[in-house]
């Protein structure tokens, strides 16, 4: 038989080492989901929903750092995919998207599902093309292809389903070299410049992103000549964390008192490889020098006194020669006590004291990470879920996070489990749920059934959008549309064919996600968690704390004032 399109597609995908295809299918993506059924080295990975296909191939990608693919049928189908495509450009992982589309003799017709890809996916996409003709196949693929892995996100090829169907006019993949892995570093005058900025400087701080990921040793040396500690951004948290002395936390609305302190109280502020995007915790007096790959990014979140443009790795190798020792000590000292002590009073937090009354989920979150393997992958949702990651998880080099952390979506953390359990078949991966979270997209607790994926939920039920009703309390609103009428999760996860638990005591929590973390399976763990938890910012402003005021005294006058004992006895009683 002929090849066709679609055959071929399929060939350039094994060709750029692609395992396995996220989606949901449809008759316009018939040609290709046929054409993936008779071959052995590519699986059809199917979801219940596209945008958990999308969040699925986003976490593969994060994970590996290879190609992921996802795929969605014409009109509702493809367009579906859009909220996780969104979040994948937006953390910057290689992922193409095959949109099907409606016949192609209807295009411009307003047909049955007809929509335009090309215009819908613009925003969440590097590059997105049509496929109308055989013989655009398979240069139109590859050059997304190359699109996704050298500018790292999204690509999106729109092929109609009858197109798919035609014979081929090439017969094989084009490209056949391995991706590219170069290195940039800036030249020798600007290390040269670089060198004498860090070298006349005496208190310093280094911020950290996922830019510095496999040049760990290289900053670690870096902060010892500097004597600067090293605050990092979430996302460069799996980086940058373990076996680092220098490590004094987080800043921003995720972080601690710590990181904060250390950035507002150094003179030069030295940036690499972050995009962190809170400009009120960047300090507005200190000389700001900032290293990253991608030169859009120099002073896109801050002033910049002096910008350079190369990779970490690379970068810090030839600076490293540069510098000389910094004989100031007292900023990073002050600066690991500070951390020290933040650290003790979040650790107090969370401890598991059998008198209290109420499930703190500071300490659902440590017993996580306490239980969890060394090389555990975990995902989280946003929300609360966020805060308690980034807080108690501790990293170790082996262990890794995926979230939605520059695209902030809910819903997030079953998905790229999803992706992480079918990348990484020998890992444990644990997946920190909100209740709002994983009601979203509860439907993929079905696809953890049918793949005989043992990922193991933990989910945190305080019955509420509870990140939303802190929002509204430091805007001084009364909360309001946030509670959630829930279901009992572990019955559903039963339902569907999951080890369901449920722990709503102190006494409960350790051995019930103790017995979900040995079950062979997929396993679900609810817990029934404060509504009431205040996760407090590394500092608060006086706008907030006068807001906060004022909700207190609108829900006093408003008949709530049980809600003001109830937020005083779970924050404070303790």
């Amino acid at each position: 038989m002929a090849k066709r399109v679609a055959d071929l597609l399929v060939d350039v995908l094994l060709g750029a080492g692609v395992q396995r295809i996220y989606g949901v299918p449809g008759d316009s993506l018939n040609g290709i989901t046929d054409s993936i059924r008779t071959r052995e080295k590519i699986q059809w990975i199917g979801t219940r929903h596209e945008e958990g296909a999308a969040f699925a191939a986003g976490a593969e990608a994060h994970l590996t750092g290879k190609l992921a693919v996802c795929a969605g049928s014409c009109g509702p189908g493809n367009l579906h995919l859009i909220n996780g495509l969104y979040d994948c450009q937006r953390s910057r992982v290689p992922v193409l998207a095959i949109a099907a589309q409606v016949p192609s003799a209807e295009i411009g017709s307003g047909y049955f599902q007809e929509t335009h890809p090309e215009q819908l996916f613009a925003q969440c996409s590097h590059y997105c093309e049509l496929i109308s003709q055989s013989e655009q196949m398979p240069r139109v693929l590859e050059i997304a292809i190359q699109t996704a892995i050298s500018r790292r996100g999204v690509a999106v090829v729109v092929i109609p389903g009858d197109v798919a169907l035609r014979d081929a006019v090439e017969q094989q993949p084009r490209l056949v070299f391995a991706a590219p892995k170069p290195t940039v570093c800036p030249s020798d005058d600007e290390l040269s410049l670089l060198a004498e900025v860090l070298n006349r400087s005496k208190k310093m701080t280094i911020l950290g992103g996922a830019g510095c990921a496999g040049a760990h040793s290289e900053l670690v040396e870096l902060a010892g000549k500097l004597q600067a500690p090293i605050v990092h951004a979430f996302r460069g948290k799996e980086f940058i964390e373990y076996d680092n002395p220098f490590d004094v936390g987080m800043t921003g609305l995720l972080g601690f008192s710590s990181g904060y302190h250390a950035m507002m109280n150094c003179d030069t502020l030295l940036m690499i490889g972050t995009d962190f995007p809170y400009r009120q915790f960047l300090p507005k007096h200190a000389t700001v020098v900032q290293i990253d790959v991608r030169g859009e990014q120099l002073g896109r979140r801050s002033k910049v006194d002096y910008g350079f443009v190369g990779d970490t790795k690379t970068t810090l190798r030839a600076l490293l020669l540069r510098l000389e020792q910094n004989q100031y000590d007292a900023h990073l000292k002050e600066s690991v006590e500070h951390y020290r002590k933040a650290r003790q009073g979040l650790d107090e937090l969370a401890s598991g004291d059998s008198g209290r009354t109420s499930v703190h989920p500071q300490y659902v979150a440590s017993v996580i990470n306490r239980l969890a393997s060394d090389d555990a992958i975990f995902t989280f949702d946003v929300g609360t879920p966020v805060v308690w990651a980034a807080r108690y998880l501790r990293m170790n080099g082996k262990r890794r996070l995926v979230g939605s952390l520059n695209h902030g979506s809910m819903a997030n953390a079953l998905p790229q489990a999803i992706g992480a359990q079918v990348s990484h078949p020998g890992r444990q991966v644990i997946s920190m749920s909100g209740d709002g979270g994983l009601a979203m997209l509860m439907g993929e607790l079905l696809t953890l059934r049918q793949h005989e994926l043992p990922v193991k939920l933990v989910v945190f039920k305080n019955n509420s959008l509870a990140f939303v009703e802190l929002e509204m309390k430091a805007g001084g609103f009364l909360d309001f549309a946030t509670e959630l009428r829930n279901p009992d999760f572990a019955k559903i996860a039963e339902a569907a064919g999951l080890l369901g638990l449920r722990a709503e005591t102190l006494d409960q929590v350790e051995p019930a996600i103790a017995q979900a973390l040995k079950h062979d399976g997929p396993a679900l763990v609810e817990v029934l968690v404060s509504r009431q938890e205040l996760s407090m910012p590394p500092t608060i402003t006086y706008e907030e704390a006068r807001n906060f005021g004022l909700f207190m005294l609108k829900a006093v006058l408003s008949g709530r004032g049980d809600e003001i004992i109830d937020l005083a006895r779970v924050n404070l009683l303790r």
